[in-house]
């Protein structure tokens, strides 16, 4: 199984906005996709057509009151289920408060739940050899992380493989990219070994200006120029994939639709199924690569 988180601390840039429509491509693909929605603000949730409160257990009580992800795990259409958000979330870090450990919490939810199979982010190295296969375990799980490096952000970090970071080609968006990356670093060398930054992705790009192209040049050099000294982003890449800027993906999010339900003929949904393809192929090189070596 794949684990990425779409973090961003900054709002606005396209992260919720990425998270649920990578999910709905890959699961178009015919992977089996569960969306986590860590946002109090439940955007992901409804985008996903999924009704915040609706379900008896979210995401929330996942992280507080010992639930497993099974029991919030909600059917949001073929081959994606959701976990669902609830607006409790914001009150997370006091309902933690001194808890050992409350930075791993939904890593061993993750690790505990038998249709993530091989967790590789969970205690111990995920399930043990000797249980039985999973019939029908998730391909890719996808966090969609809130606007901030709190506790939330800092559960996910902790429980996937990989991050990915949606980027406004914009001067102000490059604000606290610094910040980020710091934090990747972090938890990766003190709390989960396995993290790295998976690269990033332009959204709202308008390829017509000069700015969003030196942007992702310059994006591009920094990690090339870092990549030795920064094993967490090491591998990092700029995706060939350019979210475009696009009116129908602000529409599709009130009417509970992803762009490929909403308006699939759109530049939108045929930008959000290319990044599907390019993250979904080198997963499939990455396999690969790992039978040979083995």
């Amino acid at each position: 199984m794949r684990a990425i988180a779409v973090a961003n601390q900054k709002g606005g840039v396209g992260k919720t906005t990425t998270s649920v429509n990578l999910a709905v491509a890959l699961a178009r693909a015919g992977r089996r996709v569960c969306l986590i929605d860590l946002d109090p603000q439940a955007h992901a949730t409804i985008h996903a057509g999924v009704t915040p409160g609706a379900h008896p257990v979210s995401a929330f009580d996942v992280l507080t009151a010992g639930q497993p992800l099974a029991a919030a795990t909600v059917p949001a259409g073929s081959s994606l289920w959701v976990v669902p958000s609830h607006i409790d979330l914001s009150a997370v870090e006091m309902a933690l408060a001194g808890r050992p450990g409350r930075e791993s919490i939904l890593r061993q939810r993750l690790a505990a739940d038998p249709r993530c199979g091989e967790t590789t982010a969970g205690e111990g190295g995920g399930r043990p050899e000797s249980m039985e296969p999973i019939e029908h375990p998730f391909d890719y799980v996808v966090v969609d992380c809130p606007p901030s490096l709190g506790l939330l952000s800092l559960n996910a970090l902790a429980a996937v493989d990989e991050v990915l970071l949606p980027l406004q080609p914009h001067f102000l968006a490059l604000h606290g990219l610094s910040k980020l990356l710091e934090t990747i670093e972090l938890v990766s060398e003190h709390v989960n070994p396995r993290l790295r930054l998976l690269g990033v992705v332009l959204c709202m790009y308008e390829s017509g200006t000069r700015l969003a192209t030196e942007i992702g040049r310059d994006v591009a050099d920094f990690f090339a120029a870092s990549a030795a000294a920064h094993p967490a982003w090491r591998d990092a890449t700029v995706f060939e994939t350019r979210i475009r800027r696009n009116i129908r993906l602000a529409e599709a999010p009130s009417f509970g639709q992803s762009i490929f339900d909403y308006a699939p003929d759109s530049h939108g949904a045929a930008d959000y199924q290319a990044l599907a393809t390019e993250i979904d192929q080198a997963a499939a090189v990455e396999r690969d690569v790992e039978r040979l070596v083995a």
